[in-house]
């Protein structure tokens, strides 16, 4: 065995962005010598580029924001236009980077590409990151610019009331920058992408996607107003999970009045144009009325939400897109056995006033109870 190619390997587990040169200090060779061992470890297909990729490293590679969430939660009755007493608590936040938390809980191998300020709150979330063994090789770190925020105001049951959202840093992971990531993407099982991406990087996805069948993109929607950033066709895309408001805001036009009980009658003409512009598998969230699993060419079911004590809904939606994505995952799934998970880890989610919860585990996915069949 070739003990020095094999420290040079480890050094690049540690550190995937360490220079040529600042590996050869480490390890007493000539900068020409590294240059041979990579290439070698190149060519074994032990090392996939720059910078440096590790094959299954991740078989799961979020892309999209990351922030402070502040929550405001009143203490009556909210009354608009008025001050309203209210506690506060302030966390970790971000669509994408929520998703991504509950994987690396999950205990799946998962990498975070997203954009942080060189502030108190971008080293938070990054030293957060690695505690929960979640990657962030790659990820953009602004000196100019602040961590972004997410302000939401609950009411006293914990139903969001308004949320405000100053994320500037997203629109920086455009595709100039996309494209240093690319190495990342090409060893990654399934790309998680949210909406706060530029439309111009969700179009590069979408092609790249296009390019390379075999391998799941899923985008999560973050809000109605960021519903323009998809296009209108939608090939190269797996999977859409977003709510009742986000898919309006897509179609362009309202929706029939909600029917809780029997909610498929009425959204059946809005999930076919989604399936008629190129989307394969649809998931919308109906909130405690559970979410409606739709694929192309298939009936679609209804699936209903457990009945549990809510104590907060902040991440909630993220939570159920990460369950989705760990379905998806695993041998043989089908969408709707992957949205059972995504109900159970919502369920769980909203008993907590973490916005992830923090006893996730690699048991929930090994638990007896077998999340691919329905519940009676």
């Amino acid at each position: 065995m070739d003990s020095k190619k094999e420290l040079l390997l480890a050094l690049l587990q540690q550190d995937p962005f360490i220079g040529q040169q600042a590996l050869a200090e480490r390890l007493g060779l000539s900068r020409s010598a590294v240059a041979g061992h990579i290439a070698a470890l190149t060519r074994e297909g032990r090392i996939l580029g720059r910078a440096y990729v590790l094959p299954q490293q991740a078989p799961v590679l979020c892309i999209g924001g990351a922030n402070i969430d502040r929550k405001l939660r009143t203490l009556g009755a909210l009354q608009m236009g008025s001050s309203n007493p209210a506690v506060m608590s302030e966390s970790l936040g971000g669509v994408a980077r929520n998703v991504a938390e509950n994987l690396a809980r999950l205990g799946l191998p998962t990498q975070l590409i997203t954009a942080v300020g060189e502030d108190a709150a971008g080293q938070a979330l990054l030293a957060q990151a690695a505690a929960v063994g979640l990657s962030t090789q790659g990820t953009l770190r602004a000196a100019d610019a602040p961590t972004g925020s997410y302000t939401a105001v609950l009411d006293a049951s914990g139903e969001m009331q308004l949320a405000l959202a100053a994320m500037p840093l997203a629109e920086r992971l455009d595709p100039e920058f996309l494209r240093r990531s690319c190495a990342q993407r090409q060893q990654a099982r399934m790309i998680v992408l949210d909406l706060n991406l530029p439309a111009e990087s969700i179009a590069l996805l979408l092609r790249e996607a296009q390019e390379n069948p075999g391998r799941r993109l899923l985008a999560v929607a973050v809000s109605e107003a960021k519903m323009r950033h998809l296009p209108a066709q939608l090939q190269g895309l797996t999977t859409l999970l977003l709510n009742r408001g986000e898919l309006a805001a897509l179609l362009g036009h309202a929706l029939p009045a909600h029917d809780p009980q029997q909610p498929l009658p009425a959204l059946a003409p809005a999930l076919a144009e989604l399936h008629a512009r190129g989307l394969p598998q649809l998931v919308l969230s109906l909130g405690e009325a559970g979410l409606i699993c739709s694929e192309a060419g298939q009936a679609p079911q209804h699936l209903r939400a457990p009945a549990v004590p809510v104590c907060d809904v902040t991440g909630a939606g993220d939570a159920l897109a990460a369950g989705v994505c760990a379905g998806l995952l695993q041998a043989e799934a089908s969408l709707a056995s992957a949205c059972r998970l995504g109900l159970r880890l919502a369920a769980l989610t909203v008993q907590s006033p973490h916005t992830v919860h923090p006893e996730l585990s690699p048991a929930l996915l090994q638990e007896q109870e077998d999340f691919t069949k329905p519940h009676a």
